[in-house]
Formats: structure tokens, C-alpha cells, sequence
């Protein structure tokens, strides 16, 4: 029986929360900046480049992508996704690049995709019953000289976190599952755990981000200092891709490119 989580029943839910807000903002801007790295590096002729899009939800990231021409595969578990995804590409006239499969991620190689030029899997492996499996999987699917792009929920983040909202039995405890945020995940990855399965499947790590590594941890004070939402995102994009503040973000995005 398969134990990932599928948003079929809350998928309109999720993709209101999770991109229609500040963090998601920060989130968009943050991976696209990578994005644009990872781009400029392949230096693609005129030919498009191949995308494939694992587990991507309605699309956003690879939506950016295939506005400047390349060619996109999105696979999701959830039908429900696939359907909200397939209505946001419609509505900004990018069909034509699209192809869409009703897949888990781990199932890839039965549709024939083919090997692509670049791999999005962002916030999927904390959702999985077995993450290194499934990355595995999808690493193989990108040709050499390509990139991975991987996003993960942070182990680190999610101490922090807790500590903050003074969880603190709760992470003595070594945070077991709790039924409470359908949209939070339960469990972090561990950074190192992942870097070394990106480098164990042949890749080159070429950088790391954090994601939200401080929007989170504000707290709801009567006495603080003022600010805009805007005066985070600059400290985000300012201190994200170095340490220790990289590591505290409540994601990870790592890129990495096959040998």
C-alpha cells in the first residue's frame, strides 16, 4: 500500500495556501533566482530544453520556465492537482509546452519520458514514505551535463521552529508525527542525508538556499520593530545562500549537475 501523501482531498486548499501568500512569494523568488542560475549555466542554443516536473503540483516554477520556450513534463500523484495545474497552464497560453502524466513520481520511467535536461522536485520527499528511493529514481532521468533542482522541508527548520512556539517537550521527544497541520509536513529531511544522496547518484552540487530562513521565525510581538514584508524578502535574498542562516531555512533548494 502506497503511504504518500496525495492532496487529491485538499488540493485547492493547498494551492491557495502555499503560493497565494508572503511565504510563497519569498519561496517563487528565492528558487527562481536558482532557476536563472541553472539556466544560465546550460547556455541552451535555440533548441528548447526538456523539464521535467516531479511531483509538481500546479506548476509555478516550471510555468516560469516554459515562458521562455522549453518544454515541459509534469507528473503528480494527485488528480485534483493535475487538474488545477493543467487550468493555470491554459490560463497563461502555455499548453502547447505541456505534457501532463497522472504518476507517482516513482513510476516515471513507465510513461517514457525520456532523459531530460532538467529535474524540478520541490517539496515532495517530506511527503514520502521512502524519499531516497524515490530521488533515485529521478536523478537517472536527467541526461549528463543536466541539473536537478531539489527543494526539501528542512530537519533543522522544524527544530527551530518548535522551539520558538516553545514546543520544547515536543522536540525532546524527537517530534513525533502529530495529526494537526494538514499542510505542514511532519518530518524535516536532513540536509547532509541529502547532499550526500544528490553527490552518491553522480551529481555536482553547485549551490544551496535557503528558503524562508527568517520569515518564519518572526515572532508576534508587542514590541518589535518595523517593517514590510519587502524588508524580509531583501534580508532573505541578502543572507540566504550563506551559513549558518542557509541551513535554518524552513526548505532547502540544492542544485546539483550529473557528471
Amino acid at each position: 500500500m502506497n503511504k504518500d501523501r496525495n492532496f487529491d482531498d485538499i488540493a485547492h486548499k493547498f494551492a491557495k495556501n502555499i503560493y497565494g501568500s508572503d511565504k510563497g512569494e519569498i519561496r517563487q523568488t528565492i528558487v527562481w533566482q536558482d532557476i536563472m542560475t541553472i539556466l544560465a549555466d546550460i547556455k541552451a542554443n535555440s533548441a528548447p530544453l526538456s523539464i521535467l516536473d516531479a511531483g509538481g503540483g500546479i506548476g509555478q516554477v516550471s510555468q516560469q520556465i516554459a515562458k521562455l520556450e522549453h518544454l515541459v513534463t509534469l507528473c503528480d500523484i494527485s488528480s485534483e492537482m493535475l487538474k488545477l495545474a493543467k487550468e493555470s497552464v491554459q490560463d497563461n497560453g502555455l499548453l502547447a509546452q505541456y505534457r501532463f502524466i497522472h504518476s507517482a513520481v516513482q513510476e516515471i520511467e513507465q510513461h517514457k519520458v525520456g532523459k531530460v535536461d532538467i529535474l524540478l522536485f520541490h517539496a515532495v520527499m517530506e511527503w514520502l514514505e521512502d524519499p531516497k528511493t524515490a530521488l533515485d529514481i529521478l536523478l537517472q532521468q536527467v541526461k549528463p551535463g543536466g541539473y536537478a533542482s531539489i527543494m526539501f522541508y528542512n530537519h533543522h527548520g522544524l527544530v527551530l521552529k518548535n522551539v520558538i512556539c516553545g514546543n520544547i517537550p515536543h522536540v525532546l521527544d524527537g517530534m513525533p508525527h502529530r495529526k494537526r497541520f494538514k499542510l505542514q509536513p511532519q518530518k524535516g529531511l536532513m540536509p547532509n542525508d541529502v547532499y550526500q544522496w544528490i553527490e552518491d547518484a553522480g551529481y555536482e552540487i553547485k549551490g544551496k538556499s535557503g528558503i524562508r530562513s527568517f520569515h518564519d521565525y518572526i515572532g508576534n510581538m508587542e514590541y518589535m520593530g518595523d517593517y514590510q514584508i519587502e524588508d524580509v524578502l531583501k534580508l532573505e535574498e541578502q543572507l540566504c545562500r550563506q551559513e549558518p542562516y542557509l541551513s535554518l531555512g524552513r526548505y532547502i533548494h540544492v542544485w546539483a549537475k550529473r557528471k
